[in-house]
């Protein structure tokens, strides 16, 4: 694929980059420096989503006739990079990402007219009903039950580790219609209110000390049955469909922003002389991870002439999966150790967007370490990273 900046795409950027400074409010940008974590707080993510519905700039990589922007893969992925570089919030993936290309490949008219305009706009914020206790990475073993019942589905069981539960008003949800045969022949996709009686969400505070995740528990929930996307017990057809994109996501703008930062940071605390004195060892570590951006740079490109060409990002999204999540650890382990001691210190109050309390240390060492715990679920979610090598191993090397 030819990345090559045509003059017209020159003039694409700059337009890019004149919207981005003009657009992005302090407020946004401090926000997005604040967030230790892929998901973005609502609050901003919304609001920055707000701003480029209203540009019809909020799903570059959707078509045309869904609400997208019409742009080439290249142009798209010049917004990104652009996006990151000018310290733009994050836009939570759950809608525009995952579930919203999946109701576009598996939805019915009915459910395309009604929920597409609905993520763009951002009337509707969803969260990811897949993993449960005991069933993570084995996704197959799930046992969250549902019962046809008339024109309903009758929902029993939990669903954990699910991102912004707390701020969403819908789900995407696998639920087991089946229990003979192979597990997987068993699952259904579901699309539902999170308002519906029976849903419970309960918090989690993770490793961080930061509330993202959830546990969701289903107590007798009915869901209509037209909220079924794909057929009964083919649901695992369309799962593995969304995580395709899931996996694919852009992220090489966003750690070679990443990467731009970690530098900053560490001739900040070279010059401060709170670092090591062997900076070429730790320059060295710095210049490994270039590389390893680099990688997912042009896995990534793999992936959008995959897309340019009309097809799924197939096996070579697990590839991306791999190398951004390890890339990802690779900068916070770094940052870490440039932030040195002030990078053991908690203090979310300082850290949080709009915050009056001053930092104990440099403020660009605040939330090294939040951003390393939270993390560290990277080569977990999504597919562990030991699932990815096998998918790799069987479908790319035919092993």
């Amino acid at each position: 694929m030819n990345i090559s900046l045509t003059r017209e795409d020159e003039t694409f950027r700059d337009e890019i980059r004149v919207f981005l400074a003009t657009s992005l409010t302090d407020e946004l940008r401090a926000a997005a420096r604040c967030a230790t974590s892929v998901f973005q707080d609502k609050r901003f993510s919304m609001a920055w989503q707000a701003i480029l519905h209203a540009k019809g700039w909020a799903a570059p990589s959707w078509p045309e006739e869904y609400g997208g922007t019409g742009w080439t893969r290249l142009q798209q992925y010049i917004f990104a990079i652009e996006s990151a570089r000018a310290g733009a919030p994050a836009l939570s993936p759950m809608g525009l990402r995952m579930v919203g290309p999946a109701i576009m490949g598996y939805g019915t008219p009915a459910q395309k007219s009604y929920y597409l305009p609905r993520i763009l706009s951002g009337e509707d914020y969803w969260c990811q009903g897949y993993s449960e206790p005991g069933a993570g990475s084995d996704l197959a073993s799930l046992q969250l039950r549902a019962v046809a019942h008339g024109d309903d589905y009758v929902l029993n069981g939990s669903k954990i580790w699910t991102t912004h539960a707390h701020w969403a008003n819908r789900m995407f949800c696998l639920v087991r219609t089946r229990a003979d045969g192979k597990p997987q022949a068993g699952i259904t996709f579901l699309l539902l209110d999170m308002a519906t009686p029976g849903i419970r969400v309960q918090l989690i505070i993770t490793l961080a000390g930061e509330h993202e995740l959830n546990q969701v528990f289903f107590d007798d929930v009915y869901v209509p049955k037209v909220n079924r996307m794909g057929e009964e017990n083919d649901g695992w057809s369309v799962a593995k469909y969304l995580l395709e994109f899931e996996r694919s996501g852009s992220s090489a703008a966003e750690l070679k922003a990443g990467l731009e930062r970690l530098r900053t940071f560490a001739k900040n605390r070279q010059a401060a002389g709170d670092m090591q004195d062997d900076s070429f060892a730790f320059l060295e570590k710095v210049a490994g991870a270039e590389i390893s951006v680099a990688a997912v740079e042009y896995t990534e490109h793999r992936v959008m002439a995959a897309l340019a060409a009309g097809n799924n990002p197939g096996p070579v999204s697990s590839m991306l999966k791999v190398q951004g999540t390890e890339a990802v650890q690779r900068l916070d382990e770094l940052a870490i150790e440039a932030a040195g001691y002030y990078g053991l210190v908690d203090q979310p109050a300082a850290r949080a967007p709009g915050s009056n309390v001053g930092p104990v240390g440099p403020r660009d060492t605040l939330k090294a370490m939040s951003r390393y715990l939270n993390n560290r679920a990277s080569t977990i979610y999504g597919g562990s990273n030991e699932i990815q090598r096998d998918l790799m191993a069987r479908l790319v090397l035919q092993l």
